[in-house]
């Protein structure tokens, strides 16, 4: 089951910058820009790493159900900190339809606060916690969703919006 975590994070205003799916440019946006260009929200999710298996099906998936999630009026949104040159690599490779945001900096992901120590193969480093957070037209979150899991996130998501907006 999806947990919605019920915490609340006001959209920060800072310059981001992002690669557009379509065209592969990379430009500096704000989320509010792109939450105004919306019909009723915001979707941003935070994945470890480009290319990699689980960050693979979810971004695949996430752009599968672009349409629908569109349908709704959300815009979505993915986050790593990884550079522009890679985002351009995955976007490419995977066939991505959603635009990805570079915070090599870590400034996005500190701000969310999905940055936490891991544990793999034996060893602890510091990795981005797969996170989603959501938003509507008026920039309050509604829903916020901590350590998913990569597989049937999507469908979960869906769900969790045809069921606030009915």
């Amino acid at each position: 089951m999806l947990q919605n975590s019920n915490e609340t994070i006001v959209l920060p205003s800072f310059e981001l910058t992002m690669v557009a799916a379509d065209t592969q440019e990379a430009t500096s946006v704000q989320l509010n820009q792109l939450l105004n260009q919306s019909h009723q929200g915001l979707i941003l999710y935070f994945y470890p790493k480009d290319n990699t298996q689980g960050c693979s099906i979810q971004a695949v998936d996430f752009s599968h159900h672009k349409a629908k999630l569109e349908s709704l009026g959300f815009y979505i949104l993915g986050v790593s900190r990884d550079g522009i040159k890679s985002h351009q690599n995955f976007i490419n490779k995977k066939a991505l339809s959603i635009d990805l945001i570079s915070d090599t900096d870590e400034k996005l992901c500190q701000y969310y606060d999905v940055i936490k120590e891991k544990k793999m193969y034996g060893k602890t480093h510091l990795g981005v916690v797969r996170s989603t957070f959501v938003y509507n037209k008026n920039g309050e979150m509604i829903g916020s969703f901590r350590d998913v899991k990569a597989k049937e996130h999507v469908a979960k998501i869906l769900d969790f919006l045809e069921n606030k907006t009915s």
